[in-house]
């Protein structure tokens, strides 16, 4: 065979291993093997399929399990998909934060899965999707469709944790350099209008009017705390004996220094209240049991409690919030639409970015969240 034809090959297998979620366990094997890991015996890769951004496997060696992290195929925005970035902050925040799975192995060689990745612990807890599954515990159905008293602990440990995460002194774990508080604002509303024209795949009139109201009504912060950016249950492991106890916090991919009323108001994004319509209450992102019977304000009302925090300009980073998670189901729906990913949960998620925008838009007519 000649030299040119076999590059033609290489390069061949290359862009088929790149464009492919499949792993091949052999590869990746024969890699943790050299990285000290006992990986004598086979190995076995699948698919978690909860999330809908980075790509989560389970990985087990023998009686050993572990979590693999990974871009997702063909995805737009490189830098929001930084596997060495978020290895690093999970190194540095897993020693001061115990909520933070602790990472084991990063690889830069995409020759041997087709992309970069990091290995890190698993650890063992509920994660509510929507509801709760079927085979859930009665006692987990109690604590979740059971009283309202019972709801609101469970909404409370979820806003605590949070004003916690905000409260971690970030310099003294080594995260200091993570971000620039000075200007946090005005750059997310621009790169995340950026993103949005760059992944845009049709109109979204309600939406981009929303887009203009935010690039105008800037506010001044000089907010710095750790914020985890992505924050709600489907990111969430719980106790599965106690809905309060949350056991690990998942998808740093987004984490940063900056404004924390940024991240709330992304988690309030994520809270559908009632008239939000069957599609987005049945979204995995909170179980639909409590944003049913607890509001968005309350949600606030309990972090202002708990941080002493001024939520006087509230509603401006509710409508970011909303805003983004918008501009990220428009990305996933991106991929889609150019045959990246196959995963059919993403084939209506235009609909999704069109009734975000809505929500998005009736807020600032309403100037209330």
């Amino acid at each position: 065979m000649s030299r040119r034809k076999a590059s033609r090959l290489v390069m061949k297998e290359q862009s088929i291993a790149k464009n492919t979620e499949e792993i091949d366990p052999k590869r990746l094997r024969e890699f943790l093997r050299s990285e000290g890991f006992d990986a004598n015996s086979d190995l076995k890769i699948h698919r978690l399929t909860g999330g809908s951004s980075n790509l989560t496997y389970g990985v087990k060696i023998e009686n050993e399990e572990f979590i693999l992290r990974r871009p997702p195929v063909g995805n737009p925005v490189k830098s929001a998909h930084d596997m060495s970035r978020e290895f690093n902050v999970l190194a540095k925040l897993s020693t001061g934060y115990e909520l933070a799975p602790k990472p084991l192995l990063y690889c830069g060689d995409e020759s041997v899965i087709g992309s970069e990745f990091y290995i890190m612990e698993r650890r063992r807890g509920l994660i509510i999707r929507g509801s709760l599954a079927g085979d859930a515990a009665p006692e987990q159905r109690a604590m979740l469709n059971g009283s309202q008293e019972s709801r609101l602990k469970i909404v409370e440990s979820f806003i605590q944790n949070l004003v916690k995460l905000h409260s971690i002194d970030f310099r003294e774990i080594g995260l200091a350099d993570l971000g620039k508080p000075e200007g946090y604002v005005q750059r997310q509303v621009y790169g995340w209008t950026e993103r949005y024209f760059n992944a845009k795949t049709e109109d979204h009139a309600e939406l981009e009017e929303a887009i203009k109201w935010l690039n105008s009504h800037i506010p001044d912060s000089d907010g710095a705390s750790l914020i985890h950016n992505d924050y709600k249950f489907d990111n969430l492991m719980l106790d599965p004996s106690d809905l309060t106890k949350i056991v690990a916090v998942l998808d740093w991919e987004m984490t940063t220094i900056g404004e924390p009323l940024m991240d709330l108001g992304t988690t309030l994004g994520y809270w559908m209240s009632r008239n939000a319509g069957e599609a987005l209450l049945s979204m995995p992102f909170n179980p639909r049991s409590l944003m049913e019977n607890v509001s968005r304000r309350e949600l606030a009302e309990i972090y202002a409690a708990e941080s002493g925090a001024d939520l006087s300009n509230i509603l401006y980073y509710y409508v970011f919030g909303t805003f983004k998670i918008a501009v990220i189901a428009q990305q996933i729906y991106f991929r889609f639409v150019k045959g990246f990913t196959k995963d059919k949960r993403f084939a209506n998620f235009h609909l999704f970015v069109s009734a975000l925008g809505k929500i998005a838009s009736n807020s600032i007519e309403r100037g209330k969240i």
